[in-house]
C-alpha cells in the first residue's frame, strides 16, 4: 500500500466504490461502474479515495458474489480495516485505461463537452450519461433556454461528430425538443 501525494483528481476516473465489509477476513463488497461489472477486477492496483485522501492498494483477490462483487486488498486483513474503507471510491489513472478505437469513447471523455446542433445552436453541456438497455443516453444541461435534454447516444444518427480536442459534440437534434 502506498500513498500518492499531489495527484490531480482530473488524472483519474472513478471505476466503482467499496460499499461495506464482507466477512471477517478484510473482504469488501464492491459496486462497479465498469461494463461488464467484473472488468474492475482486471486492474491489479486500485487508487482508493476516502475523505479526500488517496491510497494505492494492490488487489489480491476478487470475484463475483451473488449479484455483485467482493474483493480483498493487500493490507486489509480484518473486518475493522475493511469497515474503515466503506464508502471509498475506486479510482484508476486515466493513463491505465485501454486505448479505444477512434469512434469509441469513455463516458468521462464525453462529460463536460459542449453540445451544439448541426446548425450551430448551443444545447448545453453533457452532464452525465446512463444506460437504458437499448442505447446510452446523455443528459445535456446548461443551455441558455434552461432546458435539460435527454439525447440518445446514437452515432451517425444523433451524434454527428465528437471533437475531444475542441471540447464539442455536434448532434442532429431539434432544439425545441
Amino acid at each position: 500500500m502506498t500513498s500518492p501525494q499531489g495527484r490531480d483528481k482530473a488524472q483519474h476516473v472513478v471505476l466503482g466504490k467499496l460499499t461495506s465489509s464482507y466477512g471477517v477476513k478484510g473482504w469488501l463488497k464492491v459496486y462497479s461502474y465498469t461494463s461488464p461489472m467484473e472488468g474492475i477486477l482486471d486492474y491489479p492496483e486500485w487508487w482508493v479515495r476516502l475523505d479526500g485522501q488517496v491510497r494505492v492498494y494492490r488487489l489480491t483477490q476478487g470475484r463475483r458474489h451473488g449479484k455483485g462483487l467482493v474483493a480483498n486488498l493487500d493490507g486489509v486483513n480484518d473486518r475493522d480495516a475493511a469497515e474503515r474503507l466503506a464508502g471509498a471510491e475506486i479510482l484508476l489513472p486515466k493513463s491505465a485505461l485501454p486505448e479505444l478505437p477512434a469512434d469509441e469513447y469513455y463516458w468521462y471523455q464525453l462529460e463536460g463537452l459542449e453540445v451544439v446542433t448541426a446548425e450551430g445552436q448551443a444545447l448545453g453541456r453533457v452532464a452525465s450519461l446512463f444506460e437504458t438497455g437499448a442505447n446510452d443516453v446523455m443528459v445535456v444541461r446548461g443551455a441558455a433556454d434552461g432546458k435539460e435534454r435527454l439525447l440518445p447516444f446514437l452515432p451517425d444518427e444523433v451524434i454527428l461528430d465528437v471533437d475531444l480536442d475542441a471540447g464539442r459534440m455536434t448532434v442532429a437534434w431539434d432544439p425545441d425538443f
